[in-house]
């Protein structure tokens, strides 16, 4: 199927071309765009609640919820340990695999009980406070309810029904964040919004699994040990990486906690939400690379390095204007998202929008080490970047709070950039430094300057935040190409 038969099937037949699966080509199409859909809406709508909620809580009551969630969600890898991409590689390769689902399922529910004891017996241990304790237990059950749909989600993955997945995903988003902006403008407290994510996620978990028993596969429990072992032998790696991953995430928010420094730990979360939005479309433009880079793998180096170089001139493109603007306008930023009780995050923003740039750069190098099965040398790279996290975190959140915590996050972010080049470079087909990249990055460099110039003259910096970005995009824009265009020129 090439590109004109797939637009034609589009146009003539929409709903058959997204919701069935009738060619390789259309297929990944398909659940790309699907994904892309639900990725993109789930993560849009839970960081609009995340303002609110921040807003309105104020900075010390908005750290205990984050403090709590971020702990909670320390422990969410063991309810998983990554049996959900096994069974999704499992069944995809081999339909008969399915019989074994209600093992995995039981496996699933037995990590998923495991999982609330381990949060439980820590929140003795990680504070004191008997509301942050309760907010823990209670967010603790969400996060295995709410994890619980990714065993679910792990078969329509095999079956190559993303757009189930899509709905699902939705579906639960729009729950969550329905009954979060309910709470939180008319009983606004850090364990009524807990509770209205743990009553969302229960509901949104029974609509997923009555949809999924009596269109999809018939639900019912085997504690089937010999396959738990086998899947478990499996998972292991995976579980080791989501586990580094998981500490790198969440270990500097449970830290300033632990430490007392609650309303910090606010501050933090709230300039690190914000610079996360940075990676919500990078990740949808990662995710729809992923299949076309495989693809060219198997079929022609010169055809992989030039799409690998057409994905990092992408991701170069966006990060270096990103930052550097990111900088420029932080104070800004932090008064239109929150409130001048937050400007003390404004610092930590920077740094973090600095290492959100970083993240955007690693992905390209990411990709092509999992693409050209290098699995274990991505896994040791997150390892090592998570033990110097926690490493700086313990040295730089006593002296220096929030900035301690974000400038750590930038370190490790670093350190990985820098090993998964070097691992790029000797373990794949890739090239990474070739002069189309080095001409892009000076480009997109000079670019940002210039718009950087631009939006901090005084009368373009007094407007409004949205008026200058716009100024600073038909700046970056048209300067980009032309430049570009015309180093193209003389090159030739």
């Amino acid at each position: 199927m090439d590109i004109k038969n797939v637009i034609k099937n589009v146009i003539s037949n929409p709903r058959v071309f997204f919701l069935q699966n009738i060619g390789l080509k259309q297929t990944v199409a398909k659940n790309t765009f699907w994904l892309a859909v639900a990725e993109g809406i789930t993560r849009f709508l839970k960081l609009f609640l995340i303002i609110f909620i921040a807003r309105i809580l104020g900075a010390t009551e908005y750290g205990k919820f984050t403090f709590a969630l971020a702990f909670v969600s320390l422990f969410a890898i063991f309810s998983d340990l990554g049996i959900s991409s096994i069974t999704t590689r499992e069944i995809a390769r081999e339909k008969e695999k399915e019989k074994e689902f209600p093992a995995v399922l039981s496996l699933k529910l037995v990590l998923s009980i495991g999982t609330l004891l381990l949060i439980c017996i820590g929140s003795f241990f990680i504070t004191p406070d008997p509301l942050i304790r309760g907010v823990i237990w209670i967010l603790g059950i969400y996060i295995v309810v709410s994890g619980f749909s990714g065993i679910i989600y792990a078969f329509f993955q095999a079956r190559q029904k993303m757009e189930y997945e899509a709905w699902a995903k939705i579906l639960q988003a729009l729950v969550v964040t329905g009954a979060g902006f309910f709470v939180i403008f008319n009983f606004p407290s850090v364990k009524n919004l807990s509770l209205s994510y743990l009553i969302a996620a229960f509901t949104a978990l029974i609509f997923i699994l009555f949809f999924f028993h009596f269109k999809v596969y018939q639900l019912r429990l085997n504690f089937n040990k010999a396959v738990w072992r086998n899947f478990l032998a499996m998972s292991w790696p995976l579980a080791l990486g989501g586990m580094m991953s998981s500490i790198c995430t969440n270990t500097d928010s449970i830290m300033m906690g632990y430490w007392g420094q609650i309303t910090q730990t606010g501050w933090y979360n709230a300039a690190q939400r914000v610079a996360g939005v940075a990676l919500i479309p990078t990740g949808l433009i990662a995710v729809s690379f992923f299949p076309t880079l495989s693809r060219f793998f198997g079929e022609s180096k010169e055809k992989f390095q030039n799409s690998w170089n057409y994905f990092m001139e992408i991701m170069i493109f966006i990060a270096v204007p990103l930052v550097i603007g990111g900088i420029a306008l932080a104070l800004k930023i932090i008064d239109l998202v929150y409130d001048p009780s937050y400007f003390p995050s404004i610092l930590a923003f920077q740094i973090l929008i600095i290492g959100a740039g970083i993240g955007i750069l690693n992905s390209p190098f990411s990709h092509a080490l999992v693409i050209s099965n290098q699995q274990r040398k991505a896994f040791w790279i997150v390892f090592f970047g998570a033990i110097l996290n926690v490493i700086l975190n313990l040295i730089l959140i006593p002296k220096y709070s929030l900035y301690g915590a974000a400038l750590a996050s930038l370190i490790a972010g670093l350190l990985m950039l820098f090993l998964l080049f070097k691992f790029t470079s000797k373990f794949t087909r890739v090239r990474p430094v070739n002069l189309k990249l080095i001409f892009t990055f000076i480009i997109a460099f000079i670019s940002s300057m210039i718009m950087y110039l631009v939006i901090s003259f005084p009368d373009v910096y007094n407007l409004y935040i949205i008026y200058i970005i716009l100024i600073g995009i038909l700046v970056y824009f048209p300067t980009f190409f032309i430049l570009k265009s015309v180093l193209r020129y003389f090159i030739k």
